[in-house]
């Protein structure tokens, strides 16, 4: 009863196609692969099986999640604590890279529950014998085409060499091909295979082409972004220099633009991810980094300013939006050269021509401003706390605020443009639940 109350609590009220097709057979510890796109509720779907099975009193984790990325690890951590709200104490540790491990073998000395990670920090801290995987009863193998794609398969069949034979092994894959049939025959148990195809179709995508010379590719991108005004969008680019490049001038333009690339660390990468998600910058500027295991909501663009070398990479690019049941959609960029690539991509192009009157328009502008609080969780510091300092203390209007995120040592709070500066001066000269805390802008 508390699962379904908790369920309801979050909106999960009917069940999406890959979670109906697989819950009967995962709830019977069948093991599963299941061919599923993003954005079709697949964290849910094995999220619910794991918890239920899950052993609390024990100090070595019980359950094991393997993703591709930090950021699909992420993601897929903050889903399963928003599930496992209804079973108390239980702690769900992430194991990537790009963190401090001294930090996550600390964490780990407290036990765990359940381990989100990537193999290559998985495998590093079971030659420090920092994890024990001789209680893992549920094994999740997330975006496994991804994971091989990274040359992970090794990686992977040597974390599961330390788990028990008699595990509950789920794999998930966005593709279904000859690799993925003969990986699951080696490290699943006779599974089921559920194949869930039209995640996405046209009703809910609408996919604008537009061809353009080559040196004419940015001020195209400008045009689009100014013509389509979306409200946030991510544009998609297939080296890191080019993601640079074209911030840059989105920049200088007068856009509000992040980009997101292998070369930030990871406190980088989620201070971007964060300002994205709560509406302090409406465009990010991504490699195929981005394209998987981001779950922003209500992204209404995507925006291929590259063609991507692989048509699956368009499929999870164009993924990102129309998520929840909600429409998008996805405009790309093409030269005369790149044309016949196309019909790789979708069956039914939509060509259009670019305007020619938008120079004198303005881009559409972020909402919000981030404020960055030098205290969290260790500090006993909620969200609630600082709401109050805001809105009671200084005299924010409630309705300026928008959403918190709170992490061990820093807090994060979204505020309107128009109430930015008050509530900054007043963090910063005030006080939170009577302590003195640094606090200054994110950006």
């Amino acid at each position: 009863e508390k699962l379904i109350k908790n369920l309801n609590d979050l909106g999960y009220t009917t069940p999406t196609p890959i979670q109906e097709k697989t819950l009967p057979l995962l709830l019977k510890k069948q093991d599963v692969i299941a061919q599923a796109k993003t954005g079709s509720g697949k964290t849910v779907a094995f999220g619910i099986p794991l918890l239920l099975d899950l052993q609390p009193k024990r100090s070595s984790p019980t359950a094991l999640v393997l993703a591709p990325t930090r950021e699909l690890a992420d993601q897929v951590a903050m889903e399963l604590r928003k599930l496992a709200r209804y079973k108390p104490n239980i702690k769900i540790l992430t194991l990537c890279g790009g963190s401090s491990m001294y930090h996550q073998i600390k964490s780990l000395e407290y036990g765990s529950d359940v381990i989100v990670g990537t193999p290559g920090r998985i495998l590093d801290h079971l030659s420090k014998n920092s994890l024990e995987l001789g209680f893992v009863k549920t094994v999740v193998l997330d975006e496994a085409d991804r994971m091989l794609d990274m040359g992970f398969l090794k990686d992977i069949e040597k974390i599961l060499d330390k788990t028990p034979k008699d595990k509950h092994t789920m794999l998930f894959s966005a593709t279904y091909d000859d690799e993925i049939k003969e990986i699951s025959k080696e490290l699943l148990n006779n599974p089921k295979e559920v194949q869930i195809k039209d995640s996405h179709d046209s009703k809910s995508i609408k996919e604008y082409f537009y061809e353009v010379e080559f040196d004419e590719k940015y001020e195209a991108l400008a045009n689009i972004l100014i013509t389509y005004k979306p409200a946030s969008s991510i544009v998609f680019c297939n080296t890191k220099d080019e993601v640079k490049d074209v911030t840059s001038m989105l920049i200088d333009d007068g856009f509000d633009a992040l980009d997101i690339h292998g070369d930030l660390d990871q406190v980088q990468r989620n201070e971007t991810l964060l300002q994205f998600a709560n509406q302090s910058c409406n465009i990010l500027v991504a490699t195929d980094v981005a394209s998987r295991g981001l779950d922003i909501k209500d992204i209404e663009a995507v925006i291929n300013y590259d063609i991507p070398k692989e048509s699956e990479n368009y499929t999870h690019r164009i993924g990102r939006t129309a998520r929840a049941g909600k429409s998008g959609i996805a405009i790309s960029l093409f030269t005369k050269h790149e044309k016949r690539k196309l019909s790789a991509l979708t069956k039914e192009p939509i060509f259009k021509e670019l305007k020619d009157n938008f120079s004198n328009q303005t881009p559409n502008k972020a909402l919000m401003k981030t404020l960055c609080i030098h205290g969290g969780k260790k500090n006993k510091l909620r969200a609630g706390d600082i709401l109050g300092a805001l809105t009671k203390d200084i005299g924010v209007p409630n309705q300026s605020i928008g959403k918190f995120n709170i992490f061990d040592f820093f807090a994060y709070v979204a505020v309107e443009k128009s109430s930015f500066t008050k509530a900054l001066k007043g963090l910063q000269n005030g006080k939170i639940k009577g302590k003195k805390f640094k606090v200054w802008e994110l950006d």
